[in-house]
């Protein structure tokens, strides 16, 4: 695996030099935000932030995607397929967390049985440059819980590491050798990979967050219909605002828009908070209200995955507790559970 240094004040130029030969996505100012933008002239990259507000999934796996067009002729209907070709890319400045969450989105979108064209083709055209946590941004973070890690190269690329005035790259994976032109620098040996145990050491015990999360998936196993459901859910406003902002989150509804002859498939983002989710034509709701929506999304996560692909569907990055507008907080859920 190549490793090289490249100058710490050198990387905000580098990345617009990537922008200005092809398609790049990175993190962006955007009011009091940090959100995942298309880098235009003028934009400035951030290479020093805590984290997006907006998980970066977005980019794989869009809120709304137009799946097929039809149309009503003297014939019949006709029907195309809108898988637009996927361009080259350059998904910049991912964290950790976020960078794993491809890897648990891949085994649901690209199984052997079970392959999604959209999302596929644009996993595949598309390089992850990720930037390791050095100093964790948030209490909230608790990605060691859930076996990832402040300095973790899981679904990257590249992983740069901040060692004071320089940076280690790392080309991971023959996309992101693809890259080395844009990275040119110093070579780097043995001393870099002890100073980078060094920091991931000190940044993993920087994060302060630590739950259960991989003892209680027998505690599920036996519990679904135990009494701790009744309590979890009674604040919740079924907003949405936790599965929106997740990066493993991936439900979607399916719909189609028409006018005249003409109509369009889409596929939109949904949320198992919603009532609306699991509403069956008939009327009925096998999840009435939200105790059993709850109990999906915390089961989804630390069980039915783990049944399914041998991996929890969280990489704890925290948004949910940040952003949940009536504080509930899937730690102390987990923590909880692993007490019955």
């Amino acid at each position: 695996m190549e490793k090289r240094y490249i100058k710490k004040d050198s990387l905000n130029g580098r990345v617009k030099k990537m922008a200005e030969a092809g398609l790049v996505y990175a993190p962006v100012k955007d009011g009091d935000n940090v959100l995942f933008q298309v880098l235009t002239p003028g934009m400035e990259p951030l290479t020093a932030y805590a984290n997006s507000k907006n998980a970066p999934k977005n980019f794989f796996f869009p809120h709304t995607e137009k799946l097929m067009k039809y149309t009503r002729t003297e014939k019949g209907m006709a029907f195309s397929g809108e898988l637009a070709e996927a361009r080259d890319a350059v998904l910049f400045g991912v964290r950790p967390c976020d960078a794993r969450s491809f890897v648990l989105l891949d085994m649901l979108f690209d199984q052997e049985k079970y392959r999604d064209p959209y999302y596929v083709a644009r996993r595949e055209k598309t390089t992850v440059i990720c930037l390791a946590c050095i100093h964790p941004p948030y209490t909230s973070c608790f990605c060691t819980s859930v076996d990832g890690g402040p300095t973790d190269a899981a679904g990257a690329d590249i992983l740069l590491t901040d060692l004071g005035e320089r940076y280690l790259v790392e080309f991971l994976t023959p996309k992101g050798e693809k890259l080395e032109a844009h990275f040119a620098g110093e070579k780097a040996g043995d001393e870099a990979d002890a100073q980078k145990q060094a920091i991931t050491a000190q940044a993993e015990q920087e994060i302060t967050s630590r739950i259960p999360a991989k003892e209680i998936k027998p505690i599920l196993d036996a519990n679904f219909e135990h009494p701790f459901w009744n309590t979890i859910h009674q604040k919740c406003l079924a907003c949405g605002t936790c599965t929106y902002l997740c990066p493993t989150c991936h439900c979607f509804d399916i719909s189609d828009e028409q006018k005249g002859d003409d109509g369009i498939r889409l596929r939109n983002w949904d949320s198992c908070m919603f009532p609306l989710f699991t509403l069956e034509t008939s009327g009925h709701n096998p999840r009435p209200t939200q105790k059993e929506r709850w109990r999906q999304r915390a089961m989804h996560k630390f069980k039915y995955y783990v049944d399914n692909f041998s991996a929890i569907a969280c990489v704890g990055c925290g948004r949910c507790v940040m952003y949940c507008p009536v504080n509930i907080d899937i730690r102390k859920i987990v923590t909880d559970i692993s007490k019955l």
